[in-house]
């Protein structure tokens, strides 16, 4: 199949594609974005595109992952530490009008305790929390991915014990 040919297959379907994701998104400008962010995954991997496969399944496929993979990244941008004995973590809004004072001082002290802490356990615990995946992190690192999981556990209960002082 050709540039072009795949090209006008791949837009044949912006329509139906759209109204996935506004189905998904309930928000016309978010439903927007999804879909260029489909359409650009398609085109920069259309090379793995099976040419006797279906082009509209496929290209529905990339857009339900790539809703869910913003999701996920969301989530994890509205979640907090909890500071318990167990390693906890809150969802929380991040829509809110007031900072506290003990909040904005809780903030400075764990990005203190975070800064303080080896290099070994923090790169790969900052990387975690900024979003990142295991996979990711350990390919960024170049070290192995359960070297990766230890130390970001280690970076949390190291965290936990500074924190507890």
């Amino acid at each position: 199949m050709t540039a072009i040919e795949f090209n006008h297959q791949l837009l044949s379907h912006e329509e139906s594609l759209f109204r996935f994701a506004y189905s998904l998104t309930k928000n016309k400008d978010d439903a927007r974005d999804l879909l260029q962010e489909t359409l650009l995954k398609a085109l920069v991997y259309k090379d793995h595109f099976a040419e006797d496969t279906n082009m509209r399944a496929w290209s529905f496929t990339i857009m339900r992952n790539a809703f869910i993979n913003g999701y996920r990244l969301n989530v994890r941008k509205n979640t907090a530490f909890d500071n318990a004995t167990e390693l906890n973590f809150h969802s929380q809004n991040r829509d809110t009008k007031h900072i506290l004072p003990d909040s904005t001082y809780a903030a400075k002290e764990l990005s203190k305790i975070i800064s303080n802490l080896e290099d070994m356990y923090k790169v790969p615990f900052v990387l975690h929390t900024e979003g990142f995946k295991y996979k990711e992190i350990s390919e960024k690192l170049n070290v192995n991915l359960g070297t990766v999981k230890s130390r970001i556990f280690f970076a949390r209960k190291k965290l936990m014990n500074e924190l507890e002082k």
